[in-house]
């Protein structure tokens, strides 16, 4: 074969779609969350959505990996199934690995303050938030409203040294898991891996909060506690007590006065960054990392700690589900970055809407060319919604 008839050849195969090295496989992806690790659930979701490698858009899963929140096995045991599940559905999935959310097992790290629960440390006051300058004012509960209020564990300090250690450790386990997989997919199977995600809306005093003389409701009934919530538009207190002295000593970044929001925006950064580079440093690429920062409050700068030089940035898209870019703020922060995508990580079009509605959301989200997916939220809902259903159909139809 000449070098003209190889050129010929070659410049075919970039201009038609019959050549055997054409890549086929999705560019996009449509995944969804709150998918069980059952065999009938996946089977659901194929059957549901029937896409595959040949769609441009493809529907896939996304789910959720606690590495603090249960023993080491059980979390190894749970990533190994769902990724087992996906090859062999041949569904698309996102991997989140958590360790801020939730680390009820990791009572070693919170406990300070009780004898009677493993792990008492006084020491452990340094591994969770403070509601003052002084470790004496270090959080024993917070709340969480997803749907419903409740009590959770204190809010970790993101900057503390063990904590960091720990998350470093659990992913440590899990990371090595995921790359085998992913190294190990037929070629034609690796675009299963869409990737992995770390951060759940990271912040501070959000997805954990704290009530003013919040340690002292503990003993209380919890019907007793206060239920107004926090107001995402009073910074940095949202409206409840605020949080992140904590952390925002521990980095040096002050250690008395009033705290500002951009310290907390810092350290949460500094947080999304630490994790993601350890991601890169142990096999994965920057493309195949996504953060999920946090941020509600237009002009709020916390939208921007999502950017950093080994991930590319997502956040949740709920009040701009109906077309991501009008949320100013998260499209300024995208302008930071130089990631090759950027992704709808957490995403859902509340209320009644039409077919035609859903449909345009979705095209709305999934029009720039940098995302890479969105992730629908949550599947027991969407899948008695039959007007998403339908959309998701004729958007990966297309």
């Amino acid at each position: 074969m000449t070098r003209l008839t190889s050129l010929i050849i070659a410049l075919t195969c970039l201009y038609t779609t019959g050549c055997d090295n054409k890549d086929e496989s999705p560019k996009k992806f449509i995944l969804i969350n709150g998918v069980s690790g059952t065999q009938e659930s996946f089977q659901e979701i194929k059957k549901t959505f029937e896409t595959g490698k040949k769609n441009d858009i493809a529907v896939g899963i996304g789910f959720i990996v606690s590495y603090l929140h249960y023993k080491p096995a059980e979390v190894e045991l749970k990533l190994i199934n769902y990724l087992s599940l996906s090859e062999q559905f041949e569904l698309p999935v996102i991997i989140q690995l958590d360790g801020e959310q939730w680390w009820e097992y990791r009572s070693d790290l919170w406990n300070w303050w009780d004898e009677n629960i493993p792990g008492y440390n006084p020491e452990n006051k340094k591994n969770v938030e403070w509601f003052n300058w002084s470790p004496d004012s270090a959080m024993k509960v917070g709340w969480r409203n997803w749907g419903r209020q409740l009590r959770v564990r204190p809010a970790p300090n993101l900057m503390s040294t063990v904590y960091r250690e720990s998350c470093h450790a659990g992913m440590g386990r899990l990371v090595p898991i995921i790359v085998n997989w992913w190294k190990n997919l037929p070629e034609e199977k690796k675009y299963l891996f869409v990737g992995v995600k770390v951060g759940w809306e990271s912040s501070i005093g959000v997805n954990t909060w704290y009530y003013p003389n919040g340690n002292a409701l503990l003993d209380e009934p919890e019907p007793n506690d206060p239920d107004y919530g926090i107001n995402m538009d009073l910074l940095p207190d949202r409206g409840v007590k605020t949080i992140g002295y904590a952390a925002v000593s521990t980095l040096g970044l002050a250690v008395s006065g009033q705290l500002q929001e951009e310290d907390i925006t810092k350290v949460v950064r500094i947080h999304l960054e630490d994790l993601s580079k350890f991601l890169v440093d142990n096999g994965i690429p920057r493309e195949k990392i996504f953060t999920h920062c946090g941020g509600w409050s237009q002009g709020e700068t916390l939208y921007s700690a999502a950017v950093n030089q080994y991930s590319c940035p997502g956040w949740s898209f709920y009040d701009h589900a109906a077309n991501p870019k009008n949320d100013v703020t998260a499209m300024k922060a995208l302008e930071l970055s130089d990631a090759p995508y950027w992704g709808a990580v957490e995403w859902l079009y509340v209320g009644e809407h039409s077919e035609a509605d859903w449909e345009n959301a979705l095209q709305n989200t999934l029009i720039d060319n940098r995302v890479r997916y969105m992730c629908i939220y949550n599947w027991n809902d969407i899948k008695k919604n039959q007007n998403a259903i339908s959309a998701i159909h004729m958007i990966t139809k297309k």
